[in-house]
């Protein structure tokens, strides 16, 4: 039953990443969980379904929240118990449990690769990933949820340098800094993970108090 849900759901058990209509999540969300542009203006700006485009009902402060965390979940790609467990973590540690969730999930090696400019997607950057195709403080990695630290050198492996792809990506990048706590040297393939991300230094608009509020109940 469990692989009949999972399936249903859209995503992979198997390779644990969501592989279902990607332009539907973003219009059901009203949020672009995505990074491809095709999905950030999407032609039918109302949730899919028969009724989509009819009159909305006011969410509740439930569904403000379960809205929420699943716009946090598909925007860096994770299962609902990868999820949670990121929340037991961040829970763990001192501070607050949002900010420290935010910035966990900013630490990933796969973010990170995207970050950089180094893959045009978070989807992308999991499977170079995957395919050990970086290098971390010179050895091999292959594990996307791989917990970046302060100093730690991310680059790409000399036999994967030629790939198209990469230029492609830095060609999309502004300037030697992509965020505050990185760097890249677009010559030589090589990021650095300067620091810990402030959460002030976390642009995009989420709101990680009402996932505390929802798990809170």
């Amino acid at each position: 039953m469990v692989v009949v849900r999972q399936k249903e759901e859209g995503y992979n058990l198997f390779m644990a990443r969501y592989t279902g209509p990607r332009a539907r999540v973003c219009r059901r969300l009203e949020f672009p969980v995505f990074e491809s542009p095709k999905f950030s203006s999407p032609r039918k700006n109302y949730p899919p379904g028969e009724h989509g485009n009819s009159r909305r009902r006011k969410l509740s402060n439930y569904g403000i929240q379960l809205r929420e965390k699943q716009r946090i979940k598909y925007m860096y790609g994770l299962l609902e118990k990868q999820f949670r467990n990121y929340y037991k973590k961040a829970q763990s540690k001192t501070g607050p449990t949002g900010h420290n969730l935010l910035i966990m999930l900013e630490s990933r090696l796969d973010n990170t690769v995207f970050r950089l400019g180094l893959a045009p997607t978070r989807r992308a950057a999991r499977q170079l990933v995957s395919h050990k195709h970086f290098l971390v403080n010179n050895r091999c990695v292959n594990i996307p949820s791989f917990q970046l630290k302060p100093d730690d050198i991310i680059n790409v492996r000399d036999k994967s340098k030629k790939m198209d792809l990469f230029q492609d990506s830095l060609r999309k990048v502004q300037g030697d800094n992509p965020m505050p706590w990185l760097e890249i040297d677009k010559a030589q393939l090589k990021g650095k993970f300067i620091s810990i991300p402030d959460r002030e230094e976390i642009t995009e608009p989420l709101n990680e108090q009402l996932i505390v509020e929802l798990y809170s109940k």
